[in-house]
């Protein structure tokens, strides 16, 4: 799938203020593969939602880096349940329990970090990549969360050419707040995310 630099430009341009639906309606409309992926951080269940409601068939990848906490994986089960996510779950090959053995889990400035970065989180999702194959990718991701986010916009082409849909790149925490109370949506916050250390730093998938 191609779109030039000014295409996507312009249709960004065209997205911005449009409801979510019916941006995610669009890009479902170009008949391409399609996937969701998601780590049910916070405010994800928007993007869940908003795309279920379009397609409910949809697959959402979920990759578990296995150290969730409690309240994700209670967050996670309620969604998976109400929304009927069509949910296909990838995993790192080493247990946490091993992985606790051997390495921990490393500081940034550790070597190691890169590693551990690539065992719990990259190499499941380059496996569930290259099980889909998509060419539209819906993400949840927003303006202000990072320096690379704020470069990108509704619509972005990755560096293997696939479509990156992030349908509420334009929101703010109040107004996915907003949304999640219109639609009777759930939140959860307790989320912890071991390859980040950061909250404003890349994991890596969108690099």
């Amino acid at each position: 799938m191609r779109f030039t630099e000014n295409g996507l430009t312009q249709l960004n341009r065209q997205f911005k203020g449009i409801p979510p639906v019916e941006i995610i309606s669009w890009a479902l409309d170009l008949g391409k593969k399609a996937v969701v992926t998601t780590n049910f951080r916070p405010y994800e269940v928007a993007l869940l939602h908003a795309v279920s409601q379009v397609r409910q068939d949809i697959p959402v990848i979920w990759c578990d880096t296995g150290y969730n906490t409690p309240q994700t994986y209670r967050h996670a089960t309620e969604l998976i349940d109400r929304l009927q996510l069509n949910i296909d779950l990838y995993v790192p090959k080493q247990t946490v329990a091993h992985r606790n053995v051997v390495m921990g889990i490393p500081q940034i400035d550790d070597p190691r970090h890169a590693t551990f970065t690539d065992q719990v989180k990259l190499e499941p999702f380059r496996r569930a990549m290259k099980a889909h194959r998509p060419e539209v990718w819906f993400t949840n991701l927003r303006k202000g969360q990072t320096a690379l986010r704020d470069r990108l916009d509704i619509l972005s082409v990755d560096r293997q050419g696939v479509l990156k849909v992030s349908p509420f790149h334009h929101y703010t925490d109040t107004q996915l707040d907003a949304y999640l109370k219109e639609h009777g949506l759930p939140n959860e916050h307790t989320y912890f995310d071991p390859t980040k250390v950061l909250e404003n730093r890349e994991c890596g998938l969108h690099t």
